[in-house]
């Protein structure tokens, strides 16, 4: 499994003719986890014109929930779910807080005003990948190390050494590489090391952002 989200929760704000927006940003589990983020930003920002909350949930984002909170229809809530949705991101909840400054946008204003605010919030925050991976941890002698960093390098793939009678070495891989990863250090070791296969967890790694804040 594979899919991208945030890096991080947080928020940005922009000011858009006067009208600040802030999009807040959080990682969720559940749809509870989404209600109960929403709850607290309306609360926190009581005295805003609007919040307008989206989330979607789910690698296939089975659960995609959307609000215009008094905005005109389709001008705030589907445009930010849509641009969530083009930077290819998921389980992930956005409220994006107005605070009117007098001057009204008009229905394209909005739906650019709430979009870009979006992107914005997510280019700062970040994007991760989340990959699941099996964890390997692979014990061999000191003289095998060096084989074996090489191996792992020219493969990209993690390590972390620990040092003790024997070095462990600790990986991941996805699990359709398993096989691999098994054969392939058999083969370089001729069969010297012991190799345990441990759970599923996810990685995290850093992507660059796919929308910019002004497009």
């Amino acid at each position: 499994m594979v899919y991208r989200t945030i890096q991080q929760n947080g928020e940005a704000e922009m000011i858009i003719k006067k009208s600040r927006f802030i999009t807040h940003l959080a990682r969720i589990q559940s749809e509870a986890d989404a209600q109960a983020f929403i709850a607290d930003i309306k609360k926190a920002h009581y005295k805003a014109n609007h919040n307008v909350p989206v989330y979607l949930l789910g690698d296939d984002d089975h659960i995609q929930r959307a609000n215009d909170d008094g905005e005109p229809s389709g001008t705030a809530g589907v445009p930010m779910l849509k641009t969530l949705q083009e930077m290819g991101l998921h389980d992930i909840c956005a409220v994006t807080t107005r605070y009117f400054g007098g001057i009204k946008l008009g229905a394209g204003g909005l739906i650019r005003a709430y979009s870009n605010s979006v992107s914005n919030a997510v280019n700062q925050v970040g994007i991760v990948e989340r990959r699941l991976q099996k964890q390997v941890t692979i014990e061999i002698s000191y003289a095998q190390l060096g084989s074996v960093q090489h191996y792992l390098e020219a493969h990209t793939l993690p390590m972390t050494i620990n040092y003790a009678v024997n070095v462990e070495i600790e990986t991941s891989v996805p699990e359709s590489a398993l096989d691999s990863l098994q054969n392939d250090l058999t083969n370089l070791l001729s069969g010297q090391l012991s190799m345990t296969i441990g759970d599923d967890e996810f990685i995290e790694i850093p992507v660059t952002t796919t929308k910019n804040a002004d497009s």
